[in-house]
């Protein structure tokens, strides 16, 4: 299983982030290096890529506003 995080070295100031929308359904089969989520930090557009192949996890929605390194979703 492995996490998919809000990265922590991104951004300076601010010490949250929005997720902008997600690529795929939660339950979906992704591969890794796959763009599964959009985020918002800083009025800067960032994705984020599948750290590993399996069955994605959604565990936060579109529009949550989260701290650093929080776990976004899992992949199993």
């Amino acid at each position: 299983m492995a996490d998919v995080r809000i990265p922590t070295d991104l951004w300076d100031d601010d010490t949250q982030a929005v997720i902008t929308s997600w690529a795929y359904d939660d339950g979906t089969v992704v591969k890794e290096g796959d763009m599964i989520v959009e985020i918002m930090v800083e009025k800067s557009q960032f994705e984020i890529a599948a750290p590993a192949s399996g069955t994605l996890h959604i565990r936060e929605s579109e529009d949550a506003v989260l701290d650093r390194g929080a776990v976004i979703a899992t992949i199993e």
